[in-house]
């Protein structure tokens, strides 16, 4: 008996089919049977099913001789089914990767449930992909408080989208309680409210696990049809079940609600019904609505005064009240959004004419301007010759480009200028020194006497700059008049080693003067002691004794959203408790998880840390990375740890972007091209080994020339304190620098640290805010 029956029903979706059906097959998770049922397509679905049924034995395809509809067909396959759990997939949908694993750990857990309840994501047809707005609803307390309830507890649960697929339901609680699905449109209302009212278990896993495709034209719900009018048919068949179970009662007047609301919104939603159906389908409206009115029950939460009136209408039927109110709402919203709109260029016209006048008072001597990643939060280059300017040239004063949301990032004593404010023009205008990691904001005009500095955020491998124009993927409609404009306005341009001096160039042709001075992010590599790895281990809670491996893949221009090309559920599997992933994407997939999702269920083995605020404290907590393209292993390579190189798609990657060199060629070290390949390299210890070595010093040499652990140092004395360069300190060779120490043994190396500082032993200094760049927010 297989743990899920993944149901799907079939009609006319070739088109997206194969993805469907990929996304259960491809599940690291293998306990379930797929019951495909081809409701009698007219287009090739069939053919496509029964491949699959040929290929894998899991896949059983059921063909039924006439076209039955949605419901009668989930029906059909329920009876076949064999697991002990029944899931729902829309043959347009998709499963998440590892929502299944995902599945199964939750229902373990708390004790196989009746219905388990997890959230899922809508997917755009443009390749947007945005989370359930009530996921709040699904979330689940760490404590294990509340884990296992029934819908009396958690009521809020009805809120959620009335749908089948969103839930897993145990088959003998389907059977026992004779639930079905009805035929028409709407089929989940009488299914969705009654398992969650009979079911006396109920769970939640606070997980995407389920891709609801938005597709752009051909959704039932937005086709105009009657078909619209099967609802009333669907609450008639929920009320009689509620009729058949006076235990139930007590949910009448929140079905009710439900119910006023759905016909509000169907009856207001112009897409799906004929204009001249609107008065018949609001006259069965007000009959339903007096039919099955029920007075709101005193654990009912009270309901805001606008839906009171809509249902009060709805019930009163109405019509051209309804249809007046509904366009005075429309109208209010259009008036407000063109009251938006007109305040929002008197601001930018306001703004533009505060920024003219600041541009004509002196410069400001003693102000420094500081930004990162498009205003992400203190990170990168910046922050670390930001933390030196504070040690070094204490007159200056620092502020620091960047919303809300990163504040928190910001050291104390650092001023935070909120993006497009009167004080962040003013701040542009006058500052002497700016400092950032990509170009500033659109409308800044540099200023005679203003000197920038533009660092970089990266070593090159991929092109960049004009080297973009044979890769529009890469490019994505840039303006390479406008980014030249922008380069015009460096007055000094960062690099890290003559291989980025020679791109910089290249790419972005302007007047700026290079800095040969190493990346001061990369400071912290050669200041950190043993204590400070210890202490990035623990605040990401890697056991002692454990290999922890950083997974640090870079985005891929020709791909929507992240998927990670490395089987990391496999992966940490095969090489046992041993080893501990940190999964790291790319900054572009903010919060995303290892699966490409929100607040995604990891497996045992792997650690999210996606949201973790410094990617540097991540590489001095790992023993070794691997990534693919990532400009990380540029920088990782100065711990002198061991790097391995992913590489399945570089031919790919290498045609669609562009790269200025073979990685694979001259790696920093093992070249894997599989996931068995990657697991044989750390099973056994051939990541670290000789060979891993030899390619790691060749690599260092090129790539790390400059970065000693005083780049930051050379950044403040030139730009602003105006030292000759002759004057500043010569880069140490790569043999002759002492990066922070591997973490393994850690707590034994915080011993020896804290033993030789009693005993007066010199030792690198500590990193700090006031002695060195700290530990920031970089993104990779």
């Amino acid at each position: 008996m297989p743990r899920f029956s993944v149901i799907v029903p079939v009609h006319k979706v070739q088109a997206y089919l194969h993805e469907c059906l990929d996304s259960v097959l491809t599940q690291p998770f293998t306990d379930y049977e797929l019951i495909a049922v081809d409701d009698r397509s007219p287009d090739g679905c069939g053919e496509i099913l029964d491949a699959y049924a040929a290929a894998d034995s899991r896949v059983t395809v059921l063909h039924l001789p006439e076209n039955v509809g949605l419901g009668p067909a989930r029906n059909r396959g329920t009876a076949c089914a064999t697991g002990d759990y029944l899931l729902y997939l829309d043959s347009d949908d998709t499963l998440a990767p590892g929502a299944l694993r995902a599945l199964a750990d939750r229902l373990d857990a708390t004790g196989d449930p009746d219905v388990l309840v997890y959230d899922y994501a809508r997917a755009y047809w443009d390749g947007a992909v945005c989370r359930n707005a009530r996921a709040d609803l699904v979330a689940h307390r760490a404590d294990g408080a509340g884990e296992v309830f029934q819908l009396a507890e958690r009521p809020e649960l009805l809120r959620l989208l009335a749908v089948a697929w969103n839930k897993v339901y145990r088959r003998d609680f389907v059977a026992r309680q004779r639930l079905a699905f009805p035929p028409g449109y709407y089929e989940d209302t009488p299914w969705t409210f009654p398992a969650l009212m009979t079911a006396e278990r109920i769970a939640t896993l606070d997980r995407v696990c389920v891709l609801y495709r938005q597709r752009r034209r051909g959704n039932i719900l937005s086709t105009t049809s009657r078909r619209h009018f099967d609802v009333f048919a669907q609450y008639d068949r929920l009320f009689a079940f509620l009729d058949a179970r006076p235990g139930l009662e007590r949910w009448r007047p929140v079905l009710y609600r439900r119910m006023a609301d759905h016909f509000a919104v169907i009856h207001n939603s112009p897409e799906r019904l004929p204009r001249a159906a609107r008065a018949e389908f609001f006259r069965r409206s007000r009959a339903h609505c007096r039919r099955y009115r029920a007075a709101p029950a005193a654990t009912c939460p009270p309901q805001p005064a606008r839906l009171r009136l809509r249902r009060l209408l709805v019930r009163l039927g109405s019509h051209r009240t309804f249809r007046l109110l509904s366009r005075a709402s429309e109208l209010r919203r259009f008036l407000r959004d063109r009251a938006r709109a007109g305040h929002t260029l008197a601001r930018k016209a306001a703004l533009r004419a505060h920024y003219a006048v600041q541009r004509r008072r002196p410069l400001d001597d003693g102000l420094a301007v500081f930004s990162a990643y498009w205003n992400r939060g203190y990170a990168c280059n910046p922050a670390a010759i930001e933390a030196k300017a504070r040690e070094l040239a204490p007159h200056i004063r620092t502020a620091w480009i960047t919303t809300p949301e990163h504040a928190h990032t910001l050291p104390p004593g650092v001023r935070r200028l909120h993006p497009g404010s009167a004080a962040c023009w003013t701040a542009l205008a006058r500052a002497r020194y700016l400092v950032s990691n990509t170009n500033l904001t659109h409308g800044y005009v540099k200023r005679a006497g203003q000197l920038h500095l533009q660092t970089h955020h990266g070593t090159p491998l991929k092109t960049m700059g004009l080297d973009l124009h044979p890769y529009p993927a890469g490019a994505d409609g840039m303006d390479f008049g406008k980014l030249l404009e922008r380069a015009d306005r460096w007055d000094y341009s960062l690099s890290a080693n003559p291989h980025s001096t020679h791109v910089w160039e290249r790419a972005y042709p302007a007047a700026y003067t290079t800095l040969e001075f190493g990346y001061p992010r990369n400071d912290v590599f050669h200041r950190a002691t043993a204590h400070d790895v210890a202490r990035a281990r623990e605040r990401l809670g890697v056991p002692e004794g454990v290999t922890a491996v950083l997974y640090a893949p870079t985005h891929r221009d020709y791909r929507r959203g992240w998927r990670p090309l490395l089987d990391l559920d496999r992966v940490a599997r095969h090489l046992g408790p041993g080893f501990l992933l940190l999964v790291r994407p790319h900054y572009f997939y903010d919060g995303a998880s290892h699966h490409g999702e929100p607040e995604a269920a990891l497996p045992g083995g792997v650690l999210d840390a996606s949201r973790h605020p410094s990617v540097e404290e991540l590489c001095l907590a790992a023993d070794a990375l691997v990534t693919d393209y990532s400009s990380l292993m540029f920088d990782y390579a100065n711990l002198d740890r061991p790097l391995v190189l992913h590489a399945p798609d570089w031919e790919t990657y290498r045609a669609a972007r562009g790269t200025y060199f073979d990685i694979t060629a001259t790696p920093p070290g093992p070249v894997a091209r599989t996931d068995d390949e990657l697991i044989d390299l750390f099973a056994t210890g051939a990541y670290a080994g000789p060979r891993s070595r030899e390619l790691r010093a060749v690599f260092r040499e090129r790539f790390c020339p400059y970065d000693d652990g005083r780049a930051a140092e050379r950044v403040v004395r030139h730009l602003l304190l105006g030292e000759h360069r002759t004057a500043l300190p010569p880069a140490v060779p790569p043999g002759e620098r002492h990066p922070a120490p591997a973490p393994a043994p850690s707590v034994r190396a915080v011993r020896e640290e804290r033993a030789a500082r009693t005993q007066g032993e010199e030792w690198p200094c500590p990193a700090s805010a006031s002695s060195s760049p700290p530990i920031g927010s970089r993104a990779i």
